[in-house]
């Protein structure tokens, strides 16, 4: 950090304005540089006179453009086999077809270079001009709502969620924890020791990585509780499990459904189609209930769920009758505006949720916390050029994706869908396959350093001849046409989670390499 005046303030900034041929501060607080200067360098190098001495700049611009420059077409090949002609083509069609939407999930996040993923597609988004433009993705207006949550209860001498201490910028950041962070407060008591959980319908064991270690840590707990649809695998370890209504039999309040303005306008109070059976309650019951019996019932209404949605829905301006009135939801959000960073607040442009509040290229936040500042490729850190000494006895590159006729790891005791899909299916190339002896149809062994465990084989020549997909979430059987259920805690079953493990993820996140790992496959005889 470097000081051009006594008393400066780090909350000020320096920016080369080519009008003047100087440097001029740039304040946050109100979006302008001194003197009203226009014309700032994106580009070159300057020296600028500090306190601490001469030192030489460039623009964020000018980085990223350098940082770009070190991955010519060629290269580029090289680390993601997408030759010449297709990435040229991919970026004209970018550049001409502005603005433009994307959209990134699990692809981008289950990856040990997911933050830096994130920024650079974020980055180029924002260069594209694409960012709340008409075309691109959009901020839409919400219908306005009060939380009911309790967040507030949790109160300043709180300890920081798990992991805050190892990744400020990741979840923890947020109040989340990842499912490492939990088993390594559960088992190692680290930073501080967890000794029960409460759960809502997470199949952690089947769906989290290193499902053994995960096992471990919830059989180590003093007390847990797990709330349900069905029994699984992860509710087997819980004390006590709690039956929880379906969709069908609860009624629900929705403010805003995202895909699209008219969505997101949508206000909708769904109503029970039939009565919960047994003693099954909602999760909003469950969690009211349970906040009233440990002392905090003035804070949920005493465990009434109607005046919570009562007051939630205050800002709203609209009653729960209006909406029980409209099963099919009342549009109350205001119009969409767009490019809403521009707009004047008192004369200042309203900007971005940053230290600058302008798009921040280069990242000082990032940097202050011993992260790159620019956006750059990693190399996937378990992948053949890291870790060279597991590539010869794992050679191919497993990743993986749920099955489209299931949810997740569940629905597979559901004959009409288990008719379509009778077993856990690894598919590969049909050169990988002939190489190894592999046919159609083949029981096959996916070993990757964590362990191994088994799918069919299924041959797909539109993947590269050193990637396998593999399926998650298989356990269940389903009875009724005799598909049988898988062990998901043995090599003999299918649990593709058991083999993934989390000790090289995402250093800014914890993001866990389901994309992107180490695998061998081999015929079973």
């Amino acid at each position: 950090m470097f000081s051009v005046q006594q008393g400066g303030s780090e909350q000020r900034y320096l920016a080369w304005s080519e009008t003047l041929a100087r440097p001029v501060v740039y304040d946050p607080a109100t979006g302008s540089c001194e003197n009203g200067a226009a014309e700032l360098a994106l580009s070159g190098s300057y020296r600028v006179e500090t306190l601490q001495g001469e030192v030489a700049c460039r623009p964020a611009f000018a980085l990223v453009a350098e940082r770009c420059s070190r991955y010519p077409a060629e290269r580029v090949e090289a680390v993601c086999g997408v030759g010449p002609e297709a990435l040229e083509a991919a970026a004209r069609t970018l550049w001409e077809s502005r603005p433009v939407a994307y959209y990134a999930w699990s692809g981008v996040e289950m990856q040990t270079g997911a933050s830096q993923i994130a920024r650079a597609v974020a980055q180029l988004y924002a260069l594209t001009g694409s960012f709340d433009a008409p075309g691109g993705n959009v901020l839409f207006a919400g219908v306005p709502t009060a939380d009911v949550t309790g967040r507030e209860l949790r109160g300043e001498g709180r300890r920081p969620a798990l992991g805050f201490e190892a990744r400020p910028l990741g979840p923890a950041r947020w109040g989340h924890v990842t499912s490492e962070e939990l088993y390594l407060g559960i088992l190692e008591r680290r930073p501080y020791g967890v000794h029960g959980l409460v759960g809502f319908g997470a199949n952690l064991l089947l769906s989290h990585a290193d499902g053994a270690r995960g096992r471990k840590a919830l059989a180590a707990l003093d007390f847990y509780v797990h709330a349900d649809l069905f029994m699984n695998p992860t509710a087997e370890m819980a004390d006590v499990v709690l039956p929880v209504a379906s969709a069908f039999e609860s009624e629900a309040l929705k403010a805003g459904f995202e895909v699209s303005p008219d969505a997101q306008a949508l206000v909708q109070m769904r109503p029970r189609v039939v009565e919960p059976r047994g003693e099954a309650r909602s999760d909003t019951e469950i969690v009211f209930g349970l906040a009233t019996r440990l002392g905090l019932g003035e804070h949920f209404w005493h465990g009434d769920v109607e005046a919570g949605v009562r007051h939630r829905l205050g800002p709203a301006g609209v009653s729960l009758e209006a909406l029980r009135a409209h099963p099919g939801g009342l549009r109350l959000a205001p119009d969409t505006r767009h490019r809403k960073y521009a707009e004047q607040v008192d004369g200042v442009p309203r900007g971005f949720d940053t230290p600058t509040r302008r798009v921040e290229l280069y990242s000082e936040t990032m940097l202050d916390h011993g992260y790159a500042p620019l956006p750059d490729h990693e190399e996937p850190l378990m992948g053949p050029g890291s870790r060279p000494e597991l590539a010869e006895r794992f050679p191919l590159i497993l990743t993986s994706a749920k099955h489209f006729l299931f949810c997740e790891s569940q629905h597979r005791a559901l004959p009409s869908l288990r008719r379509l899909a009778l077993d856990p299916e690894v598919e590969l190339h049909p050169d990988a396959a002939a190489h190894r002896g592999i046919r159609p149809g083949d029981w096959v062994q996916i070993e990757t350093p964590g362990g191994s465990v088994r799918a069919r084989a299924r041959l797909n020549d539109a993947l590269e001849p050193g990637v396998v997909c593999a399926q998650h979430g298989w356990w269940q059987a389903c009875h009724e046409i005799g598909a049988p259920g898988y062990d998901p805690f043995g090599p003999e079953g299918a649990n593709l989670n058991l083999v993934i493990g989390s000790d090289a993820v995402d250093p800014v996140s914890g993001s866990v390499p389901h994309r992107a790992y180490l695998c061998e496959i081999r015929r079973v005889e």
